[in-house]
């Protein structure tokens, strides 16, 4: 699945039986995934659209809930799930809003909470191909030092480390579809530049058998647990 490698996730994560807040959840194939592993999850996302993406895969699971709304300013009570998760969503967060996304994240989970964030760095093939399209070396910087401010205030850091995975697209077309379904606004640069980004996905990438591309793509993994404050039940 494009954009969606989550190893490191399955080793530091045990979501069985635990109330999840998926920040950033697109379509919901993450939603999905961790609902099946045993967790009650609520996807979130400002998107409509991907909502409904999200809605009509048919899924009648109980324990799987959709809401819109966006990170920094959450409608969902204090202290309510044991884990949020930010997985490749929280560079998506306006910069000057990231610290209060941190902040919520702090506040809706419960005592000794767990935070995982995945974030892909401004390097390798994967962020290449597409810079084009969407330089987010900016946007990338500015989550990577939102983590390091929030660990001053609210959480304690249990892992941290930077992981090479391969991000793969089955064919040209599903890269366009990934890319314009994350951010519709990005359709007309990735018009523009259709050309080059076809001739970069040909070069970059290494064939699959069977079929496809795959990109190596860095990603720096944090796992925080939430800071005991004064009065924190």
């Amino acid at each position: 699945m494009p954009g969606k490698p989550t190893q490191p996730l399955d080793e530091l994560l045990d979501v069985d039986g635990r109330d999840v807040l998926d920040v950033g959840c697109g379509d919901g194939w993450l939603v999905r995934r961790l609902a099946s592993a045993g967790a009650r999850v609520v996807g979130l996302d400002p998107s409509r659209d991907a909502l409904d993406r999200a809605r009509s895969d048919g899924s009648s699971d109980a324990s799987l809930r959709y809401v819109e709304g966006v990170a920094e300013a959450l409608e969902l009570p204090d202290a309510s799930f044991d884990v949020v998760i930010f997985f490749n969503s929280l560079h998506h967060v306006p910069p000057e809003s990231m610290d209060a996304a941190l902040a919520e994240a702090a506040r809706v989970l419960r005592r000794d909470g767990l935070l995982y964030v995945q974030e892909p760095l401004a390097h390798g093939p994967a962020f290449e191909l597409l810079r084009p399209v969407n330089d987010e070396t900016p946007v990338r910087r500015a989550a990577q030092q939102a983590l390091q401010r929030t660990l001053k205030e609210r959480f304690v850091e249990l892992v941290s480390r930077d992981v090479v995975l391969a991000v793969r697209h089955r064919d040209f077309d599903a890269l366009r579809a990934h890319t314009i379904n994350v951010d519709p606004a990005r359709a007309p640069a990735f018009a523009a530049q259709e050309c080059a980004l076809h001739s970069a996905f040909e070069h970059l990438g290494r064939p699959l058998e069977g079929g496809g591309h795959e990109f190596d793509q860095s990603f720096r993994i944090n796992l925080f647990r939430v800071a005991i404050q004064a009065g924190r039940i």
